[in-house]
């Protein structure tokens, strides 16, 4: 697995570099942004983003954004924790960083791809992602707060 890449449009970067990621500001928004990690400790982020593939959005110096992937790097992989800063937000960002995501070369000829979304529906469905084909065939465990 390649361990940093960096892609460039215009004032903003795309990164994979760990060393790069801002885990204050990437707490900071997950807990008091997101709907979906709002009691996550940042002890659960540190180990979460240890643990995934972390694609960090970038203005600059400062993080904007970021996605992450859990992935066997062989057949599956699992989409999370992804948003651009709502500041931001309108600028293609998002787009970008998706394209990114799925141009990565360690991520090529899965058998397939996962996330929840509540809202992000449209731009999802952009890059092939729909509901499950064969949902009962899915199962899943989840904690009372799951959202």
């Amino acid at each position: 697995m390649k361990t940093k890449q960096e892609w460039h449009n215009g004032e903003f970067t795309i990164s994979t570099d760990r060393k790069r990621l801002q885990i204050d500001e990437i707490q900071r928004f997950l807990s008091e942004e997101s709907y979906w990690a709002k009691e996550r400790t940042r002890e659960q982020t540190v180990t979460a983003i240890k643990n995934s593939l972390p694609f960090g959005v970038y203005q600059g110096e400062n993080q904007i954004g970021l996605a992450r992937i859990v992935s066997d790097f062989a057949t599956f992989a699992y989409l999370g924790d992804v948003y651009i800063l709502e500041e931001f937000r309108g600028l293609g960002l998002s787009k970008w960083l998706m394209a990114t995501i799925i141009d990565y070369p360690d991520l090529q000829n899965l058998r397939r791809w996962v996330l929840a979304t509540k809202d992000a529906h449209g731009l999802y469905e952009k890059f092939e992602f729909a509901a499950l084909k064969h949902p009962e065939r899915w199962m899943e465990k989840t904690a009372p707060n799951a959202y």
